[in-house]
């Protein structure tokens, strides 16, 4: 089955690395919901919440991906704003938590998709100037 889709080749690649990083969010919230369900989650310690919080947000970044893969021009500034997020993320896991195999990963993770997002091709499809409107006005 092909879907169509009027996005370039960039920001359908950016789409499928983002809706990832969503559905690695969702799989968190489910681990962490299969550990509170085995009784980690104490007064205080409220796994039931940090799961539903992270099912959420996980959810939310997979509907951008797939709103991207789909050329809703709308997606590109949340997945955007998703990538800042990671790699500050990530910046803190490679430095102050000492976890480098975590953090540099997600970090070129996140440069690329933030290079994927930023190429050519995706800024002018997200401002409209794809092929048939530079046909049109001459560029």
């Amino acid at each position: 089955m092909r879907i169509a889709s009027a996005a370039p080749p960039t920001i359908r690649g950016a789409a499928i690395l983002v809706g990832l990083q969503g559905l690695a969010g969702v799989a968190f919230a489910v681990a962490l919901l299969v550990r509170a369900i085995g009784g980690a989650s104490t007064a205080g310690n409220n796994i039931y919440g940090e799961a539903g919080y992270f099912a959420v947000l996980g959810g939310a970044v997979v509907g951008v991906g797939v709103a991207l893969f789909l050329g809703k021009h709308w997606a590109r500034s949340p997945a955007v704003v998703v990538e800042l997020l990671l790699l500050g993320v990530a910046w803190y896991a490679a430095g102050p938590s000492g976890r480098p195999e975590i953090g540099v990963p997600v970090g070129v993770l996140c440069a690329v998709v933030l290079y994927l997002l930023f190429a050519s091709k995706s800024r002018e499809w997200s401002m409209g100037l794809d092929e048939k409107d530079a046909d049109q006005t001459g560029h």
